[in-house]
């Protein structure tokens, strides 16, 4: 008897594809000012992974420090990821604006919370594992 298979839960099926497509994203402050509290940084999360829902996508790790964000993120083949970039970063801004004006008013000034790059990284050639626990041991601020 052959040993049983198991599926992968990363590999997605669609209509007319199966697809495995992870990307690590870090976004950083306008400026690389400090101003991502821990409260902070928990509502950008609840904000980011809602966004990501909305374009059937997955937040599956997140966390960061005063200055920077990192998220791991399992997307549809149908998502182009420069416009997943732009609606997390511009989601997120808004609503952490909009919730914590006074604090975020003291670090950033023209309305901008996040600086106008990102770097995103393919997943394939590093194990999601090792991603994951780098994005894990990230510190958050105490």
């Amino acid at each position: 008897m052959s040993p049983r298979w198991t599926p992968n839960p990363d590999v997605r099926r669609g209509r007319s594809v199966v697809y495995n497509l992870h990307a690590h994203l870090v976004f950083t402050t306008k400026y690389r000012r400090g101003a991502l509290t821990d409260p902070i940084l928990t509502r950008c999360e609840q904000i980011m992974r809602d966004v990501c829902v909305d374009f059937g996508a997955d937040l599956r790790e997140f966390n960061g420090e005063d200055d920077h964000v990192h998220l791991l993120v399992h997307y549809p083949p149908t998502v182009a990821l420069s416009k997943l970039v732009n609606s997390l970063k511009g989601v997120s801004a808004r609503y952490l604006r909009q919730e914590h004006a006074a604090h975020l008013r003291r670090y950033l000034w023209d309305n901008h919370l996040w600086s106008p790059s990102y770097f995103a990284g393919s997943c394939g050639g590093a194990p999601l594992a090792v991603v994951k626990e780098y994005i894990e041991n990230q510190k958050r601020p105490t």
